[in-house]
């Protein structure tokens, strides 16, 4: 875009009640102090804003005399198309104009925001203005037009090693996923590895507690094999004993049995022997016939035979239990038992040893695992740490990089645009230096070059070329030309203002 100024009408501005300027490649104003020089540069930001050249609220208001309205009205080219744009001040009340046309407030705005950017725009046109802006907004402002470097350009830049790990992790996440990832794996890590040493160390004195057992362990184990071999063999007797003794047991628990029940049966014999034959019945007392009588003693006669066959089964079903006892054997297991007691007593040495030894090889192998665990928790730990470290040296990378594609825009100005803390972070800064001095330690003239040439790197990042107004011009001597038309304001002692335009 390339903006020129054509000519600015004022009425009743400031000190001005009527004044044409026609302005050419390069406009001279001067003229004694308090003449109206520096009012026709914050007529121009006026017109556009509202404000004076550094942003500020302005009052257009007449000083030394009264008048109903306020008006400003600028004639530019912009990319060769004329435009007219007009603001008055009438009553208190804003008026706008675009080319004579009376127009809204926020049709007047949009068009002067679609024309250019407010802060690009008065950094263009007044070489303070930038310096105003808070230190954030100038930094997006330089880097607004200045790529990155590339991720690729920067690993390559960095060790071999450090180059390769983060080569891969960007492969699949970015910078700040992987930065939060290790941050999360380091603080977890850290704490693991704190419990790792700490379970180390207490089976480490565990382990040193006890004796290194020397006996050989297979030998142990073949005798105590020996021992429970012949202890699983006299069990095994003491069992086959137990189950005869069972037997033996079970048939004598029969025959007392047996015995109890032949015992009871004796009892209920001479019962049943003397038992009276009634010739009466029993219910109505008159007597039986002879063929009941007779039925009677049937009945007891057989109750008799009955009595005598369970009877004789009885007997015969014990000398049977009897008999049969007589092939068993009731075996004593005490002798055995004392046997298997000695002989277990034996191994009680070898278990022991057994034991220790199982417990001793435990620990070692416990140590061993918890030193593996903890070095596989400080690789991690260490991975994490290094990651993160390459990413502050990736980060460093990158702002020297950006730098240095920053700084190769300027000729005198340095530009500072990260600050490297103490921990390694990198963090955003930005500052502007001309010969070794900051600028609010410049002089008038120094920081009116510095701004020019802040300016031009503006200028041609952006592709706009817009009219500068050097204010105090007399306080520099020399300077670089500036892109765009040039308006310069200077102070001569007793001359009344004089605005000329000059080709060149």
């Amino acid at each position: 875009m390339n903006i020129i100024f054509l000519s600015l009408n004022l009425e009743n501005f400031k000190s001005h009640q009527d004044l044409a300027v026609n302005f050419g490649e390069v406009t001279k104003i001067t003229g004694d102090n308090a003449k109206g020089k520096s009012s026709i540069q914050e007529a121009i930001t006026f017109l556009f804003y509202g404000t004076d050249p550094l942003g500020s609220k302005l009052d257009p208001t007449p000083i030394t005399y009264g008048a109903e309205e306020t008006k400003v009205s600028l004639l530019l080219s912009i990319d060769g198309k004329n435009l007219l744009l007009g603001r008055a001040l009438k009553k208190g009340k804003a008026q706008y104009y675009i080319n004579e046309v009376p127009s809204k407030a926020g049709d007047f705005n949009e068009l002067v925001e679609k024309l250019f950017d407010k802060d690009l725009f008065l950094s263009l046109f007044n070489p303070n203005y930038f310096f105003s802006l808070h230190w954030e907004k100038q930094r997006a402002m330089v880097l607004q037009y200045v790529t990155a470097p590339a991720n690729k350009e920067v690993l390559k830049e960095l060790p071999e090693l450090q180059g390769n790990r983060l080569g891969e992790l960007l492969k699949k996440h970015s910078l700040n996923d992987i930065e939060q990832i290790h941050k999360e794996n380091k603080k977890k890590k850290d704490k693991q590895y704190i419990a790792a040493q700490s379970r180390t160390k207490t089976l480490q004195e565990q382990l040193d507690q006890l004796a290194d057992p020397k006996q050989d362990i297979d030998s142990l184990q073949v005798e105590l094999g020996a021992i429970d071999k012949q202890v699983r063999e006299l069990d095994n007797k003491m069992d086959q004993a137990f189950e005869k003794n069972r037997e033996y047991d079970n048939v004598r628990s029969k025959i007392l049995n047996l015995q109890d029940q032949i015992e009871m049966s004796k009892e209920r014999w001479p019962l049943l022997k003397n038992e009276a034959i009634d010739d009466t019945c029993r219910t109505c007392k008159q007597p039986l016939t002879e063929e009941a009588v007779e039925a009677v003693k049937a009945d007891k006669e057989q109750r008799m035979a009955e009595y005598k066959e369970k009877h004789n089964a009885l007997l015969k079903q014990r000398e049977e239990l009897k008999k049969q006892m007589t092939e068993l054997e009731f075996k004593d297991v005490s002798e055995l038992r004392n046997k298997v007691a000695e002989i277990d007593e034996k191994g009680q040495p070898l278990r022991e040893a057994i034991r220790i030894h199982s417990q001793y090889e435990g620990l070692k192998t416990q140590v061993k695992n918890a030193k593996a665990d903890e070095s596989s928790t400080l690789q991690a730990l260490n991975d994490s740490i290094f990651v993160l470290d390459s990413i502050k040296a990736f980060r460093a990378k990158e702002a020297e990089l950006q730098s240095e594609k920053v700084q190769a825009l300027f000729e005198t100005l340095s530009i500072k645009l990260f600050d490297q803390q103490k921990n390694g972070e990198i963090k955003n800064t930005f500052e502007i230096v001309m010969d070794g001095k900051e600028y609010k330690k410049l002089s008038l003239s120094e920081g009116i070059r510095a701004g020019l040439e802040l300016r031009e790197v503006l200028s041609k990042q952006s592709e706009a070329v817009a009219p500068v107004f050097i204010d105090n011009a007399e306080s520099i001597t020399s300077f670089t030309q500036p892109s765009g038309q040039l308006i310069t304001s200077t102070v001569i002692a007793g001359q009344e203002l004089k605005v000329e335009a000059v080709s060149q």
